[in-house]
């Protein structure tokens, strides 16, 4: 795969009063065609100010960015639109837009001195609204829009420019959990279907793994680390990606979990399968039980309907915990 974007010892930052604050530190990583990639990190670790910096809007420490082997520093803002889109994390202030209107900015790097659309770039904005599924919203005022719906019609403004790289700044932020599945398998299809090179920043962890070829980990200190998804998750290193003790990264479910005090009363669980097994844990620790084979008293789950606990028959999961406190 053609790499379209590259990253050379990259410090990214900002001055204040004359002091320098470095958030990501000496970052080598590129961008391929075909590829999503999902930068995921704490509050504060970083996320957007690389981002602004790979999109040239902010300048870096130190080291440079390459787009298809050109330096951002030797490029015009109408070379770098051509190359580059961006998508925010801000709403759209457009509402008095139509969509087809809002798409057609996209067209702004490629269009003469006053802007105006030809029958090309039309045609070309009719295509991108038809590839994020938007066309059917083409007359709407984008102040008519659902949340889910803008941001369709922001990424489609970004597929009209028909840049080769394409930067989004916490895309899924505003959006409930099916408009955040929608929008995460647009761009998956649109780095695979288009050869696009598509970088998003993300607090949704368990959708990112599911949908990202690769992932940029954005760790305390200013360290990032890159690399095949599956292998990040297996190494262990989500877990570095909060300085907290409270929560753990489980590798079975792909989440974020609460780390809860050990239980100091004992549970044997038989479970059926392992969705059970996952609920009935998630129900027993949540509740001050330890899990183990040894426990005291036996519990043992058929159905969500058929629980067993200390030979008394419970229908439900809450029925097992008040069984418990009955054996305690």
């Amino acid at each position: 795969m053609k790499r379209l974007l590259e990253i050379k010892n990259v410090s990214a930052g900002y001055v204040v009063d004359k002091k320098t604050n470095v958030v990501v530190a000496d970052a080598c990583l590129s961008l391929c065609g075909g590829q999503l990639v999902s930068m995921l990190g704490a509050n504060g670790a970083g996320k957007s100010t690389l981002l602004r910096t790979i999109a040239g809007t902010q300048r870096p420490l130190q080291g440079d960015v390459l787009v298809d082997g050109k330096s951002l520093k030797s490029m015009s803002r109408k070379e770098l639109a051509k190359m580059v889109s961006v998508v925010s994390t801000d709403r759209t202030q457009a509402g008095g837009l139509t969509v087809e209107e809002l798409v057609g900015l996209g067209r702004q790097p490629h269009t003469g001195f006053l802007g105006r659309l030809d029958s090309s770039d039309r045609e070309i904005v009719a295509e991108a609204m038809e590839a994020v599924g938007i066309s059917h919203k083409a007359e709407k005022f984008v102040a008519e829009l659902s949340d889910g719906e803008r941001q369709k019609a922001m990424i489609a403004r970004a597929v009209a420019q028909q840049t080769p790289v394409i930067l989004l700044d916490e895309p899924t932020s505003f959006l409930d959990v099916a408009s955040r599945v929608d929008v995460l398998q647009l761009l998956h299809r649109l780095a695979y279907n288009e050869g696009k090179a598509i970088l998003l920043s993300s607090h949704d962890v368990s959708l990112s793994l599911s949908l990202s070829d690769r992932l940029w980990l954005l760790l305390p200190g200013g360290v990032i680390v890159d690399g095949q998804t599956e292998d990040l998750v297996l190494s262990g290193r989500l877990d570095e990606l909060f300085l907290s003790r409270s929560v753990t990264f489980d590798m079975l479910t792909g989440e974020f979990a609460a780390v809860l005090p050990a239980g100091h009363r004992s549970v044997a669980l038989r479970c059926s399968d392992s969705s059970l097994s996952h609920w009935a844990t998630n129900a027993l620790l949540r509740s001050g039980y330890a899990v183990g084979d040894d426990g005291k008293v036996e519990v043992s789950v058929v159905s969500a309907t058929d629980i067993s606990v200390g030979g008394r028959r419970c229908s439900s999961f809450a029925g097992m915990l008040g069984a418990l406190e009955v054996e305690s």
